[in-house]
């Protein structure tokens, strides 16, 4: 049968290949995100495909995964179901102000929820399976790697090794956790062990200041532990907008969260009494599960992939093939017949830019339609209690890379929900705008349901909206939302990192 694919090793917009002697024209290792929408969408355009994928079990480790992969079985949903059921505390405590009467003491039944949480996960599991079956994709439950540039060999649960030639070989594995080198690490967790907790702890220490961090001193917090945040830098998440994180961080604190910034654990000692968690500054945690929330590290430590030739960074992710990825733009590795997507090339690590690379792969490879992953405007969200979302650049990322002036536009109120419950919680929005072009930069919110609007604003900023055309909309009343379309007044104008270019040259204009 004649399938239309990438020949050769150079993208071809519609070229035809006879069937050759490989038993697949595709095999992927790693059924997450990524994988799957590759081997579904392959299969789709005509390619025989193959996928591996380790056996299931909610808490992974290097022989144990499971079809979905992280996102599915450890990860965003298991995460946000977790964070539903956590925010009932905050609601339910607002509610007597809305006239429910209530009793004083309200009981939580943290195993009813696990319970719930994993029979979704099993349930989504199943999915995923069938999903593949039904377009036609080979399933193999196993470990597999790499053996050669057009063979793989995945090692099934009793250990026989099977062997298979393909035309393409896709990598991916995703990520796992990181654990820092102190003494003591043994007595902590990782967020695969935070979501299958048998009991609920009623003292946590979490070290970390970003994502999984954030979120997880919510969940917790909210369902009643005392919850202890300890983090490197002066306010937590990173990389995020500076305004952001401090509105972040004010949330965490007003919710009673013990925020511990510039600190970092040294030592880990079981006790009595629980687990004694020790800083740099020498103050003594006591808890009854320390959570390292410290990071991520690409999968490819048993795929065999540096012997076949596929180059890694220091980090154990697929080396930098150009100065902006790890991977090429095509998500070719430097072995011209080994493609990668998601974590495990360390790019954008969010399971849609996993879905997006998957697509983009298939498509250019077995679709004869060239697509290159586009990382601009991605939005994206941190589900901590407000939670935060944002698109485009932050306040300091724009400053750094305009060549203009840059306009901020912010507004802060106090949500119509929060006025009649009495809560003390500020709902922050942001526009960041180029002030020569209008043109809409980046956006930021930091209240209740700020992903789900931030995922239209996604839509705008995607077809380069500007700063005229968000006022000209017409907003929905009453709701947060509005808020966007009616910020009318600048906050603040800040000059430019760089001197603005005209033509390419500078204006040297005083």
């Amino acid at each position: 049968m004649a399938r239309k694919m990438l020949i050769d090793g150079e993208p071809a917009a519609a070229l035809e290949e006879e069937a050759t002697d490989f038993d697949f024209d595709l095999f992927v290792i790693g059924a997450g995100s990524g994988g799957v929408r590759a081997s579904r969408f392959s299969a789709n355009f005509g390619a025989k495909v193959g996928i591996c994928e380790l056996p299931y079990h909610p808490i992974s480790s290097e022989t144990i995964g499971g079809v979905g992969g992280t996102c599915v079985i450890r990860g965003c949903v298991p995460k946000k179901i977790l964070v539903y059921g956590a925010s009932f505390g905050g609601d339910l405590e607002d509610a007597r102000n809305y006239g429910w009467e209530l009793s004083e003491k309200i009981d939580f039944n943290w195993k009813k929820l696990l319970q719930k949480k994993t029979d979704e996960i099993n349930r989504l599991n199943g999915i995923y399976k069938r999903l593949l079956s039904n377009a036609g994709v080979k399933l193999f439950e196993g470990e597999g790697k790499v053996v050669g540039p057009h063979e793989v060999e995945v090692t099934q649960l009793d250990g026989t090794k099977l062997s298979y030639s393909a035309k393409h070989i896709l990598i991916a594995t995703g990520g796992r956790a990181h654990l820092p080198d102190i003494p003591g690490k043994e007595l902590g967790i990782t967020s695969d062990e935070a979501l299958s907790l048998e009991e609920l702890p009623k003292r946590v220490v979490i070290l970390g200041g970003g994502y999984i961090a954030v979120e997880f001193a919510s969940i917790w917090q909210g369902m009643g532990s005392t919850v202890n945040l300890v983090f490197r830098k002066e306010l937590p998440l990173r990389g995020f907008d500076d305004e952001m994180r401090a509105v972040v961080a004010r949330n965490l604190e007003g919710r009673g969260i013990n925020l511990h910034p510039r600190t970092n654990l040294t030592q880990l000692i079981k006790t009595e009494d629980g687990i004694k968690a020790v800083t740099d500054h020498g103050e003594e945690l006591m808890a009854d599960v320390v959570l390292f929330a410290t990071g991520r590290v690409p999968n490819t430590k048993r795929l065999n992939l540096e012997a076949v030739g596929v180059e890694l960074d220091s980090n154990g992710a697929i080396k930098v093939y150009n100065s902006y990825v790890k991977v090429n733009e095509y998500s070719r590795t430097n072995i011209p017949s080994i493609w990668a997507v998601g974590d495990v090339t360390d790019r954008m690590n969010l399971t849609p830019v996993a879905l997006m690379e998957g697509t983009c792969f298939a498509k250019t490879v077995f679709g004869a339609q060239e697509s290159k992953p586009d990382y601009s405007n991605i939005p994206y969200a941190v589900f901590s209690i407000p939670p935060l979302s944002v698109v485009g650049l932050s306040e300091e990322q724009a400053i750094e890379q305009a060549n203009g002036d840059v306009l901020v536009f912010t507004s802060t109120f106090n949500p119509m929900k929060n006025t009649i419950s009495g809560r003390q919680e500020k709902t922050v929005m942001k526009l960041v705008v180029d002030a020569e072009t209008d043109k809409v930069l980046g956006a930021s919110m930091c209240g209740p349901d700020a992903p789900e609007i931030m995922q239209g604003i996604a839509v705008a900023l995607k077809c380069g909206a500007t700063k005229a055309q968000f006022d000209s909309t017409v907003g929905i009343h009453p709701s947060s939302a509005e808020e966007f379309v009616t910020m009318r007044s600048v906050t603040r104008t800040v000059a430019a990192a760089k001197p603005r270019t005209i033509g390419g040259v500078q204006n040297q204009l005083q």
